[in-house]
């Protein structure tokens, strides 16, 4: 079996130094150079195959990154990789202390079609790959077409509908050789839950940002905005998804989704969850009480909604290890995973897999703090994300194949 590790690291507002990304921030010489090496020993400690990265201000800023996380774990691997001078050259020693490295390695960067002037900076995202990519990665942001999302009012008339033609941020898509199989991975930044308000004709600001002046019906009208961003911008990442799954490719997501596993808009991105039994369902057109989906039909069921659905790579590791305190984001006193990783089934023996599956699931939290405490600074050049990475093991090509 080859074993694949996967990882999803949002690194909070990644830019060179002394450049505006928002409103009056910055980072000096010094503050860059103090997150660059934190994000950099990140990278190191978790030395996947493959990482999503979100929040991403310019490529060669990642870039650089990545080069300063090669020399920690080259320097690391010098004193520590077993040979002829050491003693301890046994293999399982070997695994857990050796760094692979990306010098070889392909990056595929996303810029945000939203990105601005100095000040007014949008982050795009970026997939690093030791295994390279088959065929050049896409990026979804511009739809060809824009999304209309028609309501049937109560009363039976027009309920009007709601429009995008642009994401909020890139997806960016990119077909991946991972074992015997080609994998399409998605890596995405979901809308956040930040209020969107709108700026008046003529006016400097939008009312709802002067808090001064605070009016909790525009903003929450604000909240609603933004969560209706977010689900449109699921719905077309699950759309790019079934289009993969339709065409027997496996499947991984990753990403910043902005929400937990069990949000609408997460569900969305999942698919829909399967009943046990169609069979005791009336039937869409039911004529009579008893008219219900025959099993024939519950097993033409089950099989559709099945081989399209997503499964949470967390959500199998709390089921298979009994654990429940996983949490990528901190604020306010809450604690939660709005960082995700979903895998096709073709990765869950369970629901039919012939890929392989997950050994385990890593969370690297400790750095988050909420700042609700006294003891409890919030720094803010490290991520304000936990780092998840997924830990496959992949079958050799004709194992357990049953497709």
């Amino acid at each position: 079996m080859k074993r694949v590790t996967i990882a999803s690291f949002n690194v909070k507002n990644l830019i060179g130094a002394e450049k505006e990304y928002y409103k009056f921030q910055i980072y000096t010489e010094e503050e860059h150079a103090w997150k660059e090496a934190w994000l950099a020993d990140q990278i190191v400690t978790m030395d996947a195959d493959l990482v999503g990265f979100q929040e991403i201000f310019e490529e060669k800023a990642l870039r650089d990154v990545i080069a300063e996380a090669d020399e920690i774990g080259e320097e690391s691997n010098e004193a520590v990789i077993p040979d002829r001078s050491k003693r301890y050259r046994k293999k399982a020693i070997f695994r857990k202390l050796s760094y692979t490295g990306y010098r070889d390695a392909a990056l595929a960067f996303a810029p945000n079609l939203n990105d601005g002037e100095a000040g007014s900076r949008r982050p795009g995202v970026a997939i690093l790959s030791r295994f390279g990519f088959d065929g050049t990665p896409e990026i979804i942001q511009d739809l060809d077409e824009p999304l209309e999302i028609p309501f049937q009012d109560m009363g039976g008339g027009d309920g009007g509908y709601f429009r995008i033609s642009r994401l909020s941020r890139p997806i960016l898509k990119a077909r991946v050789p991972m074992g015997k199989e080609v994998v399409t991975v998605f890596n995405c930044h979901l809308k956040s839950k930040l209020g969107e308000f709108v700026t008046p004709e003529g006016a400097e600001f939008a009312p709802e940002v002067d808090l001064a002046k605070y009016d909790p019906v525009g903003r929450a009208l604000g909240a609603a905005r933004a969560a209706m961003r977010r689900m449109a911008e699921a719905w077309i990442l699950r759309r790019a998804i079934v289009e993969e799954l339709h065409a027997g490719r496996p499947v991984i997501v990753m990403g910043d989704f902005n929400d937990s596993e069990h949000a609408v808009s997460s569900e969305i991105i999942a698919g829909e969850k399967p009943f046990k039994n169609y069979s005791w369902m009336l039937r869409h057109n039911a004529k009579a009480s008893n008219d219900r989906y025959s099993r024939d039909e519950n097993e033409h069921i089950q099989e559709a909604l099945g081989s399209v659905r997503l499964h949470s790579a967390e959500k199998l590791f709390v089921k298979k290890s009994m654990r429940d305190m996983i949490f990528t984001s901190a604020f306010g006193g809450v604690y939660e995973s709005i960082d995700q990783i979903y895998l096709s089934r073709h990765f869950v023996p369970e629901a039919g897999g012939t890929m392989g599956e997950m050994e385990y699931f890593s969370v690297l939290n400790d750095h988050l703090t909420d700042g609700a405490h006294a003891e409890a600074p919030y720094n803010k050049l490290a991520s304000d994300h936990g780092q998840i990475m997924v830990h496959l093991a992949l079958k050799d090509k004709g194992e357990g194949d049953k497709r």
